[in-house]
C-alpha cells in the first residue's frame, strides 16, 4: 500500500483560501471513508473532515462552514477546500482513511495563515 501524497498547502493571509489535494494509488479512496487531519505545533493530530460512502460529510466544529471535503473516485483523489482561513488553522494537513490507518500517513502539506 503506497502512502498518499498531499499537496496544495502554502502561506496565505487570514481570510484567504487554499485547496488541498490528496492522491494515492489503488482504489482505497473509492471503498473507504476518508478523512483530512491536521496537526499544529505542540498539539495532537485532529480530524478536520471526513467523507464516507455514499458521500456523506462531517466537519469539526472549528471548521464547519469554512472547509469542504470532496473526492474524485476515478482519480483516487480527495480534496479539502479551505475558505475564510484563520491563523489558528495553521498546521500540517494529512489525509488518511477514517478511522485512520497507522501505516498510511503521508508527509502532509503545510498550511500557514498569517494575521
Amino acid at each position: 500500500q503506497v502512502q498518499p501524497v498531499e499537496s496544495g498547502g502554502g502561506l496565505v493571509q487570514a481570510g484567504g483560501s487554499l485547496r488541498l489535494s490528496c492522491a494515492a494509488s489503488g482504489s482505497i479512496f473509492s471503498i473507504s471513508a476518508m478523512g483530512w487531519y491536521r496537526q499544529a505545533p505542540g498539539k495532537q493530530r485532529e480530524l478536520v473532515a471526513r467523507i464516507t460512502s455514499p458521500d456523506t460529510t462531517y466537519y469539526a466544529a472549528s471548521v464547519k462552514g469554512r472547509f469542504t471535503i470532496s473526492r474524485d473516485k476515478a482519480a483516487n483523489t480527495v480534496y479539502l477546500q479551505l475558505n475564510s482561513l484563520k491563523p489558528e488553522d495553521t498546521a500540517v494537513y494529512y489525509c488518511n482513511t477514517f478511522p485512520f490507518t497507522p501505516l498510511f500517513w503521508g508527509q502532509g502539506t503545510q498550511v500557514t495563515v498569517s494575521s
